[in-house]
């Protein structure tokens, strides 16, 4: 398999997300630290939008970061005048390719779409910049129709086609072939862009990967409209470990990323968050935790440490003594084993009562508990 471009969209599409607003700040913060993980193409916003989005965006073209930064745009001259404002050297050409889309946008004429569209590439062609096209609901188009839109567009100039499931409507199975399809049929790389209402992002990605997509969107922490997007981590992380792709990530710093758009975006992150959730290595289980313990990849795909995490062992309702006297030895307390017999009982009572696992605190006060016990 190819070399894979990630085109990381969580300053536009993440930011979609209904009740997300990032600062000046948080964008350049966001931005930089996607740079210096080596995430090749960031696309930055909507210049269209107005002053302050085009000074958060122009902010960040003046960083001087490795990356490509590409603006979405609209199939108006306009937008493309936006974006050149801001200094961009890339943009992306967005227009409704199915007969739902059409309908809504451009009242069912698809010539003036085809013609407005036309021009628009133009105008940017004429003015140096690359040109990416995306068409707006592709899962839903009729597919003859969508590669003659295509085709067209390649001959303007277009330089990279992005198949959107917009959506989020489709199955694996049949991204694969819609995607195989298109990629035999065009000159230009074709970029994935696929969302999660049906829990398919990332399959649905991964699957246009397959078929021979070389370019992905992503966001960090699958943030984004609705149900979200495909998630940076998840996709990498996949590449990395399941395909064995270099994909220039570090991935050491996929943690640190995670927490800072996770407090941007003001949203909350389930700790079971597939690679960066609290969870992700967190061991309750007696079994588990028993199997960690003699081999760490007896119950983990890999080491925490690869993804900036860190092993934990909780104690819970569903620990065993093993774990248990394991916690305990490193905090320094060594109990016989009808002592920890005895806790375990009170761990598992406490949890149930709480219904969580305990916090160091919480065990060790139990700990002190029964020695109270023990010495009367």
């Amino acid at each position: 398999m190819q070399s894979i471009n990630i085109n990381d969209t969580t300053l536009r599409d993440g930011e979609q997300a209904a009740g997300v607003a990032f600062t000046l700040e948080e964008k350049v913060a966001i931005a930089s630290v996607l740079d210096e993980i080596g995430v090749q193409e960031i696309e930055v916003g909507i210049p269209a939008m107005g002053k302050t989005e085009q000074i958060a965006i122009a902010t960040i073209v003046d960083l001087g970061l490795k990356a490509n930064l590409i603006g979405w745009n609209r199939a108006l001259i306009s937008d493309i005048t936006a974006s050149l404002s801001c200094g961009l050297k890339r943009v992306h050409i967005s227009i409704p390719v199915s007969q739902i889309s059409i309908e809504v946008k451009f009242q069912g004429q698809t010539q003036k779409m085809l013609n407005q569209l036309r021009d628009t590439i133009n105008f940017a062609k004429d003015h140096g910049l690359f040109v990416a096209l995306g068409g707006e609901d592709a899962s839903r188009a009729d597919q003859a129709f969508l590669l003659d839109v295509i085709l067209q567009a390649q001959a303007w100039g277009v330089s990279r086609f992005r198949w959107c499931d917009t959506v989020g409507i489709l199955d694996p199975f049949t991204t694969y072939q819609k995607v195989s399809h298109l990629v035999q049929s065009l000159a230009i790389p074709v970029e994935m862009h696929t969302h999660n209402d049906f829990g398919l992002a990332t399959a649905n990605a991964l699957a246009g990967i397959k078929a021979g997509s070389t370019s992905v969107n992503t966001t960090v922490n699958g943030l984004g409209e609705r149900a979200g997007n495909a998630a940076l981590e998840e996709i990498v992380m996949v590449l990395k470990q399941i395909y064995g792709i270099k994909v220039g990530i570090d991935t050491s710093r996929l943690k640190e990323l995670s927490s800072l758009v996770q407090r941007a975006s003001g949203g909350h992150l389930p700790p079971w968050k597939a690679i960066v959730g609290d969870n992700a290595f967190s061991h309750e289980s007696g079994i588990h935790a028993a199997g960690v313990l003699k081999n760490p990849v007896s119950y983990e795909p890999f080491a925490p440490e690869i993804v900036g995490g860190k092993r934990r062992l909780l104690a819970g309702k569903h620990s065993g003594r093993h774990l248990l006297d394991e916690i305990l030895i490193s905090e320094g307390i060594f109990l016989a084993k009808e002592e920890l017999s005895s806790l375990l009982e009170a761990v598992r009572h406490f949890s149930m009562q709480v219904k969580r696992n305990l916090t160091s605190e919480e065990l060790l006060n139990l700990v002190n508990q029964k020695e109270i016990n023990y010495a009367n």
